[in-house]
Formats: structure tokens, sequence, C-alpha cells
């Protein structure tokens, strides 16, 4: 998500995250970082989706198993973990969907921050329906023709308004502003998390009742739950500067990396080898409907995915 995180990865799977997010790759300690001044111990924050674990995940085994660093991982909100990146207290964000905020804040301003490359995978964030409404009424995806369906998206928390429903709080979205400005009948409600976001799709989709909901690319459930994406009005540069003007759809952003300044001077191999860190959306989709879909702990997908794709990986270790 840009300013907001993108669809967070085309096959992602859903399930027991709120337990992913607890074991994704074990519980870190607090404190500063200290792989910048030579102790090998590389500090990473977990995000709370399952794209963004598998990140982590096989980072964390090539970290230990190839290079020798011992990785202690965190799991904490998008915001801080900018502001736990800039004071030393994680060294790495594997996946941002956009902070402008932030980047502005600890890139330009403090300098605490640096950029750490794209990490291949490109993030989409929107307002979609399951493809069985969209068969029956090809109309609704155009977001023109949302007040005409605000009833069908009724439900007993939204009132006389249709529910749009939100996964967690704590990501990037513009809904409330976009619902604003383009007058439309509807409310946002927040499941509280990717976890509980999934399992209410799920039920509705089993049920094939109509929904509306914010989503992304990419993520595994896509696979499993056919959506079709709203269409808004079309995205422009500059058209979400202002948070409460918004009116627009969520650009296609290329996801990135950022490193602690510090850490990216004398971080060592670990540093050059999270810079290297690319991959594809499929490649991180594999890693994460293991995880998500198969039930595999992220330690047993990402040791299987490293077994299975030396000839990626090796190219992102630290040249000799």
């Amino acid at each position: 998500m840009r300013t907001a995180r993108t669809l967070r990865t085309a096959v992602a799977v859903a399930g027991a995250l709120g337990v992913l997010s607890l074991t994704a790759c074990g519980a870190a300690d607090t404190g500063k970082s200290t792989a910048a001044g030579g102790d090998k111990t590389v500090k990473l924050t977990v995000p709370s989706w399952v794209g963004a674990q598998a990140n982590v995940a096989v980072a964390k085994q090539i970290l230990e198993e190839e290079l020798g660093y011992k990785v202690k991982t965190q799991q904490m909100g998008e915001v801080l973990a900018w502001d736990a990146l800039s004071k030393g207290d994680i060294d790495a964000i594997l996946e941002d969907w956009g902070h402008p905020k932030e980047e502005k804040q600890y890139v330009e301003t403090k300098k605490t921050v640096v950029k750490g490359g794209d990490l291949g995978v490109t993030g989409h964030i929107g307002w979609f329906v399951p493809k069985y409404f969209a068969d029956e009424h090809p109309d609704v995806t155009d977001w023109k023709n949302l007040n005409k369906y605000a009833e069908e998206f009724r439900t007993a928390e939204s009132g006389q308004k249709g529910e749009l429903l939100e996964g967690s709080p704590d990501y990037v979205t513009h809904d409330d502003a976009i619902i604003n400005n383009l007058k439309l009948n509807l409310k946002t409600k927040y499941a509280g998390s990717e976890a509980a976001q999934i399992t209410a799709i799920k039920k509705y989709a089993k049920a094939k009742k109509p929904f509306l909901t914010y989503w992304w690319t990419p993520q595994w459930l896509n696979a499993e739950v056919d959506m079709v994406e709203v269409k808004l009005p079309e995205y422009k540069e500059g058209c979400d500067a202002d948070p409460k003007k918004v009116a627009c759809a969520y650009p296609h952003t290329p996801l990135q990396k950022f490193l602690n300044a510090d850490f990216a001077k004398n971080g060592g191999e670990a540093a050059e080898f999270l810079e290297n860190f690319n991959w594809t959306t499929e490649q991180q989709n594999e890693v994460a409907l293991m995880i998500a879909g198969e039930k595999m702990s992220p330690e047993a997908a990402a040791e299987k995915w490293v077994k299975e794709n030396e000839a990626t990986w090796k190219a992102w270790l630290p040249k000799k």
C-alpha cells in the first residue's frame, strides 16, 4: 500500500494468523541491536500479515544457517516499527507498504533510516466483492453504483448503511475519507486483524452472501476466494496527499525494505544480505501458503523453501 499497504499477496493463506503473529520467528527481546557493533545478532520486526511473516522466516533461516547470525524478532505495528527502526531497537523492516510521513521524518530529516531496496513484490489495496455477486450484478464493480447495493452489504453493526469490512486498524487506509468524499452510504467495520478479516470473508463466501471488503494483493486467500475489485476513481500522483480529502483508488506499489542507518553502514554481511533479499510475489505466496494453508510453522516452511530454491537465495548472499 504507497500510502496504503497494497493487497498483501495473491495466494496468501488465512487461518491461524493470530498464532502465526506470535510464533513467526520467535519472540524478540527489547533493547538496542548489536549487529552494527560487531555482535552476530540481527533484530527484525514481524508484521501481522502472513506474506511479511514469510519474508522474515526465510531471511532468518538464511542468516542463521548460512551466515552464522542469531536472529531475534518482535511483532509490532507498522508505525511503531518505524520508530523502533530509527532508534536501533530493530535493524530492518522487510516489507513496507508506504508510510510517506515516517519516511520523510526518519529517512530525509533525521537520516536514522536508509532505504534497503525493493522487496520484489508489488502490492495493491482496493475494495473487493465476491465474484459470485459480481457475476449476478456486474455494475457493482463501479463505485458509482455502490449506493444501489448498500442494502445488500448491511450487517447488524452497520445499521442502515452498507458495511465495508476492514482488517486491522493499524493498516494504512483512506476508506473513511473515500466514503465521505464520494458520498457513499457505507460504514467501515474493523475485524481487528488479518486473521479475523479472513475468517469473516470465508464465512460470507461459504454462505454465498454479498460483502464488500478492503483487501489487497498479493494475498494467499485470493486463490481460495475469488474476488473482483471495485473500480474507484483513478489514482493520480498526489490524490492521497491530504488524508481528509482522499477520493481516489489506491496505487500499485513496489514494496520496500528499510534499514537502520547504523546497521546499514556497520552491519556487515547481514546488512548486505538483507539489501540483496529480493523475491517474487509467487515465491512469497509459496511460503505464505505453507504457513497459513498447510499449517506449517514459519521455520519449517522457510526451511523447506530454502532447500528447494538454492539458486534463488544464493544470489542474495554477500560476495566474498
